[in-house]
């Protein structure tokens, strides 16, 4: 069900969209490991696709920490990023209200960062597909004292930097520090942050949170389970 902007706008409907991946919500490290342990069963065969074109002088990106090149070690505090994410979520956009598919994706070639992939697309109130919407490219990036930075171009016009830090392993937090959008671009977008989080089970869970009028209100959010890795 898409909210309406009154129901968006909502106090409680705001602290809902956060606790999702509020980062108190944690298992122990037992239950962590016994549930990451059977949800493996389903994804850790997967990984994205490669080209096929042949073999490159570089490595391969994986989506999936048992192939390809070993995660370097300057990212282990992103590690449980690594992987495909599949789900839906709520949208407040230059698009108007509307639920969304998404998948994204986090791999990386044994260098010291991420690649992050966005792909959006609209759903009807059938609950159907109903055409592709926003896209997002960018990498990620954290140093040894946990500062983390997320830059990204998008499919409608934005161009962004995140700086941010973990709230611990399993959840990060980033905050807007430049925020650009190009002539035919979405015009009202303000800067704002976006929270990741792992849930207890075992779901990825994120809220983008935008400035308007002056403060900050939900813009997208969504839930997605591990498809690979």
């Amino acid at each position: 069900m898409v909210m309406t902007s009154e129901e968006q706008n909502n106090p409680k409907n705001q602290k809902d969209q956060k606790q999702k991946v509020n980062p108190q919500m944690c298992l122990d490290g037992n239950q962590a490991v016994n549930l990451a342990e059977q949800q493996a069963k389903k994804t850790a065969d997967k990984n994205i696709p490669q080209t096929g074109l042949g073999a490159l002088p570089v490595p391969d990106d994986t989506a999936n920490l048992r192939y390809g090149p070993n995660l370097n070690d300057g990212l282990l505090g992103v590690l449980p990023l690594i992987g495909v994410w599949r789900g839906e979520g709520q949208a407040v956009t230059s698009e108007g209200q509307h639920t969304f598919g998404q998948e994204i994706t986090f791999s990386h070639n044994g260098e010291n960062h991420v690649k992050y992939d966005s792909r959006t697309w609209f759903i009807d109130e059938n609950g159907k597909p109903a055409g592709a919407s926003r896209r997002e490219t960018g990498y990620l990036r954290i140093d040894g004292k946990d500062a983390m930075e997320l830059t990204y171009t998008s499919s409608d016009g934005i161009v962004e930097i995140m700086y941010g830090q973990p709230h611990n392993e399993r959840s990060w937090e980033l905050e807007s520090a430049s925020t650009m959008v190009t002539e035919t671009g979405p015009k009202t977008l303000g800067p704002g942050k976006r929270l990741y989080g792992l849930m207890p089970n075992n779901d990825l869970g994120w809220v983008d949170e935008r400035v308007t009028d002056g403060e900050l209100a939900p813009y997208m959010s969504a839930q997605l389970q591990r498809v690979a890795g």
